[in-house]
Order: C-alpha cells, then sequence, then structure tokens
C-alpha cells in the first residue's frame, strides 16, 4: 500500500455556487438500488449500491460521507467538491471522505456498481490518513489492496453477466481477505464516536473526552485520522444529515420538528449547515427531483437495526 498517494487530476471550477444551483436529473430517470452488506464485511462497508441512468446528461447530489468505492461500468464524469475542485471520474475510483456535499455529473448513460465505506472501512482497505486525503477521487488501483483491484477488474470485464449479489459477494470476498485490522484501541475509539453520536443530535464535545480515556488532544488526533474531521466538526455534520432525514418526513409531528429546530441557532443556520452537508434543504431531501440524493439520504441509514454511526435518537430534545 502506498504510504502517499497523488489525487486523480483535478481542476478548480470558476463557476462555484452557479454551477451547484444547476437543475438535477429528474425522478423516474435514474434508479439507484442500495443493499446490505454481508456480515464479513458489515465493519468495513455501509451499504453496497448500483446506479442506473439512461439521459444523456446526469446531474446530482452525493452527501458527505466517509469514503467510497465505485466501479464506473458506464458513463463519463466528474465530481465537484465543496471547495470548487472537479475530479474526473475513472473506471474503477475511490472517493475519500468528504467534507461537503459534492455534486455529481456525468455524460450518460450512466452505470455504476460501488460501496461506501466505513471509518474502518477506509482506513483498514486504503491505510490512508482522512484527514489528509479529504475531498479527493483516487484511481482505485492506487490505493486499494491488489486484491480488491483484481476483484474491481473482474467485476467490470464481467458487468453485465454479473447480478449485484454476484458483485457484492466477489467484492466482499476480496476486502474481508485484504482488510488490515486497525488497532483494538482505535476501533474501540471509532465504536465510542458512534455511541456519542447516537445520545443526542448535538453532542457535547466533552462527553466524547470522558467516554474514551483520551486526553483531547489525543481525541482530536484520532477523530481527524479515521472521520478526517475533528470532534466538533463530526457532531455539527451528523447533526445536519439527520435533521434533515427527520424533517423531510411527511407527517413529522409538529413537536418533533420545532425539537430538531431547536438544536440551531435559527432557522437560516439550519438551512446552511444542512446544505454545506447534505446539498439540499428539508424541503428538498425528499424531493422526487433529487433522486440519488434522496437514496443515499433514507431513513433507514440512521434508523435500521444493526450497527450505525449515527442512529438518530428516540428522544430528540437530548
Amino acid at each position: 500500500m502506498l504510504a502517499s498517494v497523488l489525487p486523480v487530476e483535478s481542476r478548480t471550477s470558476q463557476d462555484g455556487d452557479a454551477s451547484r444551483a444547476q437543475r438535477l436529473t429528474q425522478t423516474g430517470l435514474l434508479r439507484l438500488d442500495l443493499f446490505p452488506a454481508p456480515a464479513s464485511v458489515a465493519h468495513l462497508v455501509t451499504t453496497f449500491y448500483r446506479v442506473r441512468c439512461d439521459e444523456p446528461a446526469i446531474r446530482d447530489v452525493h452527501p458527505s460521507s466517509i469514503g467510497a468505492l465505485a466501479l464506473m461500468k458506464r458513463g463519463t464524469g466528474n465530481l465537484n467538491f465543496i471547495d470548487g475542485r472537479v475530479a474526473a471520474g475513472r473506471e474503477f475510483m475511490v472517493i475519500a471522505p468528504t467534507t461537503g456535499a459534492a455534486i455529481v455529473e456525468v455524460d450518460g448513460p450512466w452505470e455504476m456498481f460501488g460501496a461506501m465505506l466505513s471509518p474502518v472501512g477506509w482506513a483498514s482497505l486504503t491505510g490512508l490518513n482522512a484527514s489528509t486525503h479529504l475531498d479527493r477521487l483516487f484511481a482505485g488501483e492506487a490505493v486499494m489492496p491488489p486484491p480488491v483491484a483484481a476483484a474491481a477488474g473482474e467485476i467490470l470485464r464481467n458487468f453485465d453477466a454479473l447480478t449485484p449479489p454476484a458483485m457484492i459477494d466477489r467484492l466482499a470476498e476480496a476486502m474481508a481477505a485484504s482488510a488490515r485490522p486497525i488497532r483494538p484501541r482505535h476501533a474501540a475509539f471509532i465504536g465510542e464516536v458512534a455511541d456519542w453520536l447516537a445520545k443526542s443530535l448535538s453532542p457535547l464535545v466533552e462527553d466524547l473526552y470522558d467516554s474514551t480515556g483520551y486526553s483531547p488532544r489525543q481525541v482530536q488526533r484520532l477523530a481527524e485520522r479515521y472521520f478526517g474531521l475533528p470532534p466538533i466538526t463530526i457532531a455539527r455534520k451528523y447533526r445536519a444529515l439527520r435533521a434533515a432525514v427527520i424533517l423531510s418526513r411527511p407527517d413529522l409531528p409538529a413537536e418533533e420538528a420545532a425539537a430538531v429546530e431547536d438544536h440551531f441557532y435559527d432557522q437560516s443556520h439550519m438551512i446552511r449547515e444542512m446544505r454545506l452537508f447534505s446539498g439540499r434543504t428539508p424541503a428538498r431531501i425528499a424531493d422526487p427531483d433529487t433522486p440519488y440524493l434522496s437514496a443515499f439520504m433514507d431513513v433507514r441509514d440512521f434508523t435500521s437495526s444493526g450497527p450505525r454511526l449515527a442512529p438518530i435518537p428516540r428522544d430528540l430534545r437530548t
């Protein structure tokens, strides 16, 4: 594994926010299917996914994430990061942890298969410090272990003959066989961060210091290494993502909406935070004009059974 890698060549967008305001691909034109990770890689992968769209031009939003592996069989395009840089896509690519939502632009038809990585998955498979590789797109073979690269190549060569479960089995087998274990204390720290986030939409950093047994400086260093962000920004990110999911529910009781809004200084603050991390305001999260975004922001990402990084607390007032 390379200790230091270079991202795929990037350029800086000249139109910034104006580019982000362009219309997104409408509902019914883009299909995204999500698949649970097998038990063998549940600690490495949160979700496997497959995207298909026959439109000649596709545009949508990729919410802030820990990282992702993607195999693009059809289509060519770019990923526009929050800082204005634009990275060209590849057949086999890895998206590093992101500090904000990114815009996906593809010349279709588009067909892609991939996996959303957990903090353990990013560290175990790439060996890279998340904080020094933020908002980047890498050639997959440069950062993934050789067995994963070989599995990716096999899937791409036989893409049309393989079902999603067959792709998942092949990639999961390679991931499980080649992932390098992280230090037990560091793995425990990642679990403690998950527990900390689960307690509140706005967890206190001081509570994380108390629960881990590490000094504040050590907590900061480990959080940045595995999540790419300091604890206070991790809390902001998952507050915004979870609040967006909750407020997008059409049947949400008024008292629950008020409880969520109380976690922000005011409505404008809430909207800015949601736009930064999810790419859309609450009214647009469940908008049928944002199918790719809506799928990745699906409520099950935070409330389904099994381990989750930041489940929605039962009491929204905490």
